[in-house]
């Protein structure tokens, strides 16, 4: 639920299939670690973490969710949340607005049906050092900005300088890793590491949009702007009325449209993208045909939002679609740096506190699970007690961590729905007086009079459904909690000087976590503005096994960082856990079609397109579509 949040807090992540996987450093697109020169014909088309074979040979024409044949044409309308007022999306002045990737091309693309293969997309090569200590990129030669001017090395040269030292901070600990970036010709570009061990490193760096050198030359990239950046993307910035939509338009001579990575995607001639300060007043936008497709992420809105004719005569199509993503976790984030967050006891007694069975039955309509894990949904997750890899994590550690961390994974305690929690009211008073919190009239307070009293920082008025009934079950111990509602603008920014008691936010994961696990609970970004460690997590254990995460050298390594990482977090009882739904739940008005498979890993929505003959029906006019280009 309030997945949108996610994009709110957040500033962005070889062999031929059919082949046995070869031993790591002896499968193509691997040298030597003595860094050779550039070569014409080296290297691989994707790369993969552990060096597995991609699930693509480099001769694949397109991606199996795809329609390579899909007919261009048509707009896509969709919805945007609060307002905007820049277009520059990689710094942390202004609130930039919705798509911006889709302006920009990558180095490499990332494969939406497998956990984390990169693909060339810029880049027709990649080379990577079989010590893990440097990565160069062969850029292909026909790739262009939208201007004519040709994506060199020199642009990735200028792209990597300047996010890190002008762009959000977010950059500077993600690509913290890297020592030196070289343009060693036009079409060429290596990246050196400080050290061997960010084996995911890499893949990260082939995800960096690149920017063009000339169009930022006079310009500051450090300001907010309206004025639409060039890119070299599948789609330009052709309107923008600032703080209210934005139109995208397709390139039509796009360079990269007949890749392999690109057939089938990008099929409409236009995204609009209208923004609406109210989720109710969205709902009924969409409803009377204002926008085309909406991704619903309230239970109540999916139960009986939607029943209108439109829906009833099939004119809007209601979908469920599988999503096999890990969860992440999504909660009520404690802002630690209070000091009456600042202890253990406090937290988790305030976590006992949120009855997630009587919400879901009363506000969800039963639609969602209660997340346990910060890897949810997936093998990532701790369960049961530690096994013997996990022990050797945490044994080291023993001294510093809680007894339960050594036991069974926490996970919240289950009530009856009733809306009586009297086991779970006890058990956190009882934590609460040994924090040295009393109970005084029907105030609960410290020793030094002092009532146990925070602000609940939130921005959507729907969400104020699900924390009233968390507020009285907190007043009941003595606990005042203020909701406080505030616009887009003023609540990025508290969130930026961490000027908050409370807020909800989700941490999502990836299949395969690596980098940005420092951004949410490494020490380094504790203090970072617009870093995603909003709770000021600051605890050497954590570090370690961030750390040891990031260098694993195998998927089994990998997994087992994870679970004992995840079995920290949970045991620190740093927010209250919410929930979380395995489907997408997408409403659409009935002009569209879409692949009979849906990638694992995306929703895959830029891989659909407009049906001229459902168009028609709705519209009574026929839509233009070009079956000759792709």
């Amino acid at each position: 639920m309030h997945d949108l949040l996610k994009t709110l807090c957040a500033c962005a992540l070889i062999t031929f299939a059919g082949m046995a996987a070869a031993e790591p450093g002896t499968e193509p697109g691997f040298k030597s670690g003595t860094e050779p020169s550039p070569n014409a014909s080296a290297g691989s088309h994707a790369l993969t973490l552990y060096g597995e074979p991609p699930a693509y040979p480099a001769d694949f024409t397109h991606f199996d969710y795809v329609n390579a044949d899909a007919p261009k044409g048509g707009t896509l309308r969709l919805s945007g949340f609060g307002s905007f007022d820049s277009l520059n999306g990689f710094i942390t002045r202004g609130n930039s607005v919705e798509r911006l990737g889709l302006i920009y091309d990558t180095l490499t693309f990332h494969a939406l049906d497998e956990p984390f293969t990169e693909y060339g997309l810029l880049a027709e090569r990649i080379e990577r050092a079989e010590d893990h200590t440097w990565v160069r990129f062969y850029l292909r030669p026909e790739a262009r900005f939208h201007d004519g001017e040709p994506v060199t090395a020199s642009d990735v040269v200028f792209t990597f300088n300047t996010l890190i030292e002008q762009g959000a901070p977010f950059y500077k600990a993600y690509y913290g890793d890297v020592k030196e970036v070289i343009a060693e010709n036009d079409h060429s570009v290596i990246f050196h590491f400080h050290h061997a061990q960010n084996r995911e490193l890499p893949l990260v760096i082939g995800q960096l949009p690149v920017l063009p050198e000339h169009y930022w030359a006079d310009r500051e990239f450090g300001r907010t702007t309206l004025e639409p950046p060039l890119g070299s993307g599948p789609y330009r910035i052709s309107r923008v009325s600032g703080g209210r939509n934005i139109t995208y338009e397709r390139v039509k001579d796009y360079w990269a449209a007949d890749l392999p990575v690109q057939r089938g995607f990008n099929n409409f001639d236009r995204v609009v993208i209208d923004y609406y300060r109210d989720t109710g007043v969205a709902l009924e936008a969409f409803k009377a045909g204002q926008f085309d497709f909406n991704q619903e992420y309230a239970a109540k809105n999916w139960a009986t939002g939607y029943d209108s004719p439109p829906l009833r005569d099939g004119r809007i199509i209601k979908e469920e679609i599988p999503n096999l993503n890990t969860q992440g976790m999504q909660g009520f984030v404690f802002n630690t740096r209070r000091p009456y967050f600042a202890d253990v006891r406090v937290r988790k007694a305030i976590s006992l506190l949120f009855d997630f069975e009587w919400s879901n039955g009363r506000l969800f309509h039963n639609a969602y699970t209660r997340t346990d894990s910060f890897f949810d949904n997936s093998e990532l997750g701790a369960t049961g007690e530690p096994d013997a890899a996990e022990l050797a994590l945490l044994e080291p550690w023993r001294d510093q961590l809680s007894a339960t961390v050594f036991g069974p994974a926490y996970s919240p305690p289950v009530t009856d729905a009733s809306g009586i929690i009297r086991e779970q009211m006890r058990e956190a008073y009882a934590l609460l007086q040994d924090a040295g919190w009393t109970i005084k009239d029907d105030r609960l307070i410290n020793a030094e009079g002092q009532q146990l009293s925070f602000e609940f920082l939130i921005i959507q008025a729907d969400f104020e459904r699900v924390a009233l009934p968390f507020k009285r079950n907190l007043a009941s111990l003595g606990i005042e909690l203020t909701l406080r509602r505030i616009d887009t603008s003023q609540y990025i920014n508290r969130l930026r000087s961490r000027d908050f008691d409370m807020v909800v936010t989700s941490f999502s994961q990836s299949n395969s976590p690596g980098n940005e696990q420092r951004e949410y609970w490494h020490s380094s970004s504790a203090d970072n503005p617009g870093s995603r460690n909003l709770m000021g997590l600051r605890d050497p254990v954590v570090d370690a096994l961030v750390e040891g995460l990031i260098q694993a050298d195998s998927r089994e390594s990998l997994i087992t960082h994870t679970r004992a990482l995840d079995r920290v977090l949970r045991a620190g009882h740093y927010l209250v856990p919410n929930f979380h739904t395995t489907v997408y739940r997408v409403a659409y008005w009935n002009k569209f079609a879409h692949p009979p498979t849906s990638p694992r890993y995306d929703l895959g929505l830029f891989t659909w397109w407009i049906d001229p003959a459902k168009e028609a029906a709705l519209t009574g006019t026929p839509t233009l579509i070009d079956t000759q280009e792709n």
